[in-house]
């Protein structure tokens, strides 16, 4: 259970309920009350309410778009208008809610979401339009209190289809920090996920203090495999939070680790690492 809570760590829904674990909502809230996580993210909104009526936060919103959410982003001229009018509802809903942040993805770098064929977006115009596009959500998200947090995802992983995402645009953190500096506002941010920055990027700490301003939100898993944060990945979780604590970061950091064994023992480990 969380002691020294100084890292305000948030449960993530998608990783207890859409794995073989299948835990619901009020099961995923018990277990954040338990460790002393005050908050479950990623929630679908229909759930929100049930949420709140516990006094936990719910941290982070999906963007409104179908599986896979990260697909049809900004990046891509054919799908930004869908994905900006999806996108402000949700920001409106999340305003609505108490929710802070809303997830932003680049989308796959081709023409066609769906066909790898398709011919590819080149890298300065997929930045391009999706400052532009990121832009646009900041502008309307920023008078509602509410922050959109663009997310950097690997493309190396392809044992899995939540553990590696082959053709995204927004594969490198130095891309998206970029993206993120340009469009200027301080309702863009960056979603810092740390497992992934890891596997494209490395260098972590470094990072963390070079893109500090511009960072909204935490995601951590374990490298390789997005499991567990223990001694059998190679990314040293206390000395990362130590570092966000460095550089002033005060949002959430969200455990989005896919269990591979009882997941109680696993959220319980990850929490007491990052309780720094």
């Amino acid at each position: 259970m969380v002691t020294n809570g100084r890292i305000k760590q948030s449960l993530v829904y998608w990783c207890l309920n859409g794995t073989d674990w299948q835990w619901d909502l009020d099961r995923i809230c018990c277990a954040a009350e338990r460790l002393g996580c005050p908050s479950v993210e990623l929630v679908p909104p229909e759930l929100w309410p049930q949420v709140r009526k516990r006094g936990l936060q719910n941290a982070l919103a999906h963007n409104g778009m179908d599986n896979p959410v990260f697909a049809k982003g900004l990046n891509n001229p054919r799908y930004q208008e869908e994905v900006i009018a999806r996108t402000k509802v949700e920001i409106d809903r999340a305003a609505d809610g108490g929710v802070p942040n809303v997830i932003a993805f680049t989308g796959y770098k081709w023409l066609d979401a769906d066909d790898p064929q398709s011919g590819e977006i080149s890298l300065a115009e997929g930045a391009a339009n999706t400052v532009k596009g990121l832009t646009e959500v900041a502008l309307y998200a920023r008078p509602k209190g509410v922050t959109i947090v663009l997310e950097q995802l690997n493309t190396r992983d392809r044992s899995h289809p939540m553990k590696g995402h082959p053709g995204y645009q927004g594969d490198d953190i130095d891309y998206c920090a970029e993206i993120v500096r340009q469009v200027g506002s301080p309702s863009a941010k960056l979603l810092f996920d740390i497992y992934h920055v890891a596997i494209m990027n490395g260098d972590v700490i470094r990072r963390i203090h070079q893109y500090a301003p511009w960072i909204g939100h935490i995601h951590t898993a374990g490298v390789p495999g997005r499991a567990e944060l223990n001694g059998r990945q190679e990314i040293n979780y206390p000395a990362v939070m130590r570092a966000l604590l460095d550089a002033g970061y005060q949002g959430y950091v969200g455990q989005e680790f896919i269990p591979t064994h009882d997941p109680m023992d696993g959220l319980a480990e990850a929490v007491a690492w990052c309780d720094v």
